[in-house]
């Protein structure tokens, strides 16, 4: 039987893939339809509609956590429209911009379904009223927009990011003045981005946006807003973990494990456990005084290369015979410090464990300067630590270098020598000590003597006397300041005047292969001393005999904590790297005029005498004088205690901040504590400033460094720039006015006859001179 063609007809038709297809089309448009219908039945039989601030609110709540949830997920992708690394421009960005859009859409329709609702667009006037607001709304918003993207001159559109279209990113000249060292970076990426494929991971492209963007987001050089709107917020992770005071002493000692059999942390463990009880009171003062609440908790590295075998310079070897115990002291205090204070620390002394370290950090070996990835907060280390890093981290050096503390009792010149193809001083001070470039402050000074270019850590002093401690059983003795032979070498003379006097003892270390040269035959030797050994000895003496070498150690200090009077040696003329082989090689051009300048300038008579040792006259008058009085007493100033270390620290940790590249950010210590003074010809801004009752403040240099700030001063006949240390200042000869071309050489070191320079100087408080009066909180 054959079936008609008419009868195959719809089953055939039905069969073909466009018809199934249409279909289904169908189905889903008639479903879609009712679905709708039954909406707008359901709007029309509300007695209320649905407030649209509602659904704008649920917009916004929902974008918000999906930004928030991508920049998450892509916490190292930078903005703008080059950023994404895997997307043609910034996803958050045209997100943010679309979502701005939907919003005075929604405005604009909110006016219009009211009027449907209402049933007020059947009317004919109200029909006209109606899309009169509607224009009126949607020309509002077009001036709106307008006026913000005339006001940023900047902001894109949904339309033109849609269209391929970027944002302009131009420095202004303010930005220039804000951020001086981004025009320079800038040049050095047009160059140079393709040298590391870490740039190009950023987003960088070439383009002079992608370069602003990275320079902005990733490196702080240039200002953000140059290309992403005033109002742009990078968003951070606002989850802190607080710092809390720390007393119990076994985990520090826990933490501070050899690497080797050398033992070098063997005196440092000592110095702590003998005065921990000491640290457990201060700390406990301290707590008692001021707010020591919602620190943010660091993570540090503490590296000593100093105890390192690859420095050469065997302080572990030499800790017990006679070596020097300085930077032992320094050490020992700061990690105490730091431990107290709660912050999380890790101690190394070894090249190979800096490396597990940096081995285990991304890209460290690359130059890109994100430091999101970073597993420290701070790092604490010498000039011995410092070359280590570089060595190891080479491009990535650059990174680490704003975390950086730097440990140093040589004085390094300010530590801020731009030792790139050449030495920008004046004088050539090139050398082994100066091949880094670090902001000021970031050099940890032993004496706030040395220069407030640096940052004053200093040390606790250690002592046996108690407050209940008498100093009237003091015996007829002298202790004589030198443990090493050679420092006694043509000192017999001035000794001699002391013997004829006191009973002289010493503290030498003597080698058994080996007679001491120079000791006179009448020292009692009593070698090397323990801590707790010495300091009885001190606390017997009656003068304490200073050689005139070692530079201002901590030895004074000590003595005249227990009750001690230290004849301090004075310099004519002063000792420098002009005259002293000590200083030789090393970038300062500071002069000391004795032996121990703290000591002299901030302790004096009657603890301290300064003298010249070669006029034998004057030695004995100041050893009958001192002896006649018959009165000793002990004396501490407030920062070499453990309580004013724990406060100087505490404070610097919170304040200092050498991650800003922006010339007027805020700055530490506080305006109100800075006064500008204009120094006298030939004073540098440390005596002008002193002469003031004031410690030269270089943060604040930046602001002084223009024409209008010296004409404020002075009558300024001409201008000029310079890069020297002597800058800016009047040149009382010439009658010009020179401000400082290179702001690494800001100083308040350094003077000339014929300039008068602009200093700022700040106030302090006695006793802790390192700290303004409002700098702590």
């Amino acid at each position: 039987m054959v079936r008609s063609s008419s009868s195959k007809w719809p089953p055939r038709l039905l069969r073909m893939p466009m018809v199934r297809r249409l279909m289904v089309v169908l189905a889903v448009v008639a479903v879609l339809w009712s679905f709708t219908f039954v909406n707008i039945s359901l709007v029309f039989g509300q007695a209320q509609p649905r407030d649209s601030s509602i659904v704008k609110a649920e917009i916004i709540q929902l974008s918000e956590e999906y930004i928030k949830a991508l920049a998450k997920e892509n916490g190292d992708i930078v903005d703008g429209p080059y950023a994404g690394r895997f997307t043609a421009f910034d996803l958050k960005k045209t997100i943010a911009v679309l979502l701005e859009s939907m919003l005075a859409r929604i405005n604009r329709l909110e006016i219009f379904v009211n009027n449907v609702t209402n049933g007020s667009l059947f009317s004919d006037n109200s029909s006209l009223s109606s899309f009169s607001a509607l224009a009126a709304s949607v020309h509002q918003d077009t001036a709106a927009r307008q006026g913000l993207e005339g006001k940023k001159g900047r902001i894109l559109s949904a339309e033109d990011l849609l269209q391929g279209k970027s944002e302009k990113c131009e420095l202004t000249d303010e930005d220039k003045t804000q951020f001086p060292e981004c025009p320079q970076k800038i040049e050095w990426m047009r160059k140079m981005w393709k040298s590391d494929p870490c740039y190009a991971g950023y987003g960088v492209d070439g383009s002079d946006c992608s370069i602003i963007m990275y320079l902005s987001e990733v490196e702080e050089f240039c200002p953000r807003r140059v290309w992403s709107g005033s109002e742009n917020r990078t968003m951070v992770d606002t989850r802190v973990t607080y710092a809390s005071v720390t007393l119990e002493l076994q985990p520090l000692l826990n933490i501070l494990v050899d690497p080797n059999e050398r033992q070098g942390y063997a005196w440092i463990r000592l110095r702590i456990s003998r005065m921990w009880h000491r640290w457990v009171d201060a700390a406990s003062s301290l707590v008692a005084k001021y707010h020591l609440n919602n620190r943010p908790k660091q993570k540090i590295l503490v590296h000593l290369g100093l105890l390192s075998k690859q420095s050469g310079w065997k302080f572990a070897e030499m800790q017990f015979k006679g070596g020097p115990l300085g930077e032992l002291v320094q050490w020992s205090d700061l990690i105490s410090t730091l431990y107290i204070l709660g912050h999380e620390i890790t101690v190394t002394s070894e090249v190979e464990q800096l490396v597990e370290i940096l081995n285990h950090v991304p890209a460290a070996k690359t130059p890109c300067q994100s430091r999101k990835e970073l597993p420290v907060h701070l790092i604490y280390t010498d000039i011995m630590g410092l070359i280590q890093f570089k060595k190891r981290l080479k491009a990535g050096y650059a990174k680490f270098s704003i975390l950086l503390n730097i440990l140093t009792s040589t004085n390094m010149k300010n530590g801020r020598q731009k030792m790139v193809q050449c030495c920008l001083y004046p004088h050539q001070l090139i050398s082994y000590w100066g091949r880094i470039v670090i902001k000021r402050f970031q050099l940890l000074e032993f004496f706030v003597s040395h220069s407030p270019d640096n940052s004053f850590m200093g040390f606790v002093v250690d002592r046996v006397l108690n407050d209940s401690d008498t100093l009237n059983n003091k015996s007829n003795i002298a202790v004589v300041y030198g443990k090493n032979d050679y420092m006694w070498e043509g000192k017999k003379a001035y000794l001699d005047v002391i013997h004829s006097r006191l009973e002289v003892h010493g503290t030498v270390y003597e080698d058994p292969q080996q007679k001491l040269k120079h000791v006179p035959d009448y020292v009692i030797n009593h070698g090397i001393l323990t801590g707790v050994d010495l300091h009885k000895l001190l606390q017997k003496a009656k003068i304490f005999v200073g050689l005139g070498f070692p530079y201002e150690g901590p030895a004074p200090l000590e003595a005249i904590a227990n009750g001690a009077v230290f004849l301090n040696p004075k310099f004519d003329p002063p000792h420098s790297s002009k005259n002293n082989k000590f200083f030789k090689g090393k970038p300062t051009q500071r002069e000391i005029v004795s032996q121990h300048p703290y000591a002299e300038t901030f302790i004096g008579e009657p603890y301290v005498y300064t003298i010249n040792i070669n006029n034998t006259k004057e030695v004995a008058a100041i050893v009958d004088r001192i002896l006649s009085n018959n009165k000793f007493s002990s004396f501490l100033p407030y920062e070499y205690t453990e309580e004013g270390m724990l406060q100087r620290m505490n404070v610097f940790i919170e304040n200092q901040n050498f991650c800003s590249f922006q010339r007027n950010q805020v700055r530490w210590p506080p305006r109100q504590s800075v006064e500008i003074v204009f120094g006298e010809p030939g004073k540098s801004c440390k005596d002008a400033c002193w002469v003031k009752g004031r410690i030269c403040a270089p943060s604040y240099f930046p602001e002084l460094n223009t024409k209008e700030m010296l004409g404020n001063h002075t009558d300024c006949q001409s201008m000029t720039h310079s890069a020297n240390i002597y800058y800016p200042a009047f040149d009382t000869k010439s009658r010009a006015c020179t401000t400082q071309d290179e702001p690494l050489l800001f100083s308040c070191v350094g003077g000339m006859d014929t300039l008068q320079r602009l200093c700022p100087c700040r106030d302090y408080i006695p006793g802790q001179t390192a700290l303004c009066t409002s700098c702590q909180r």
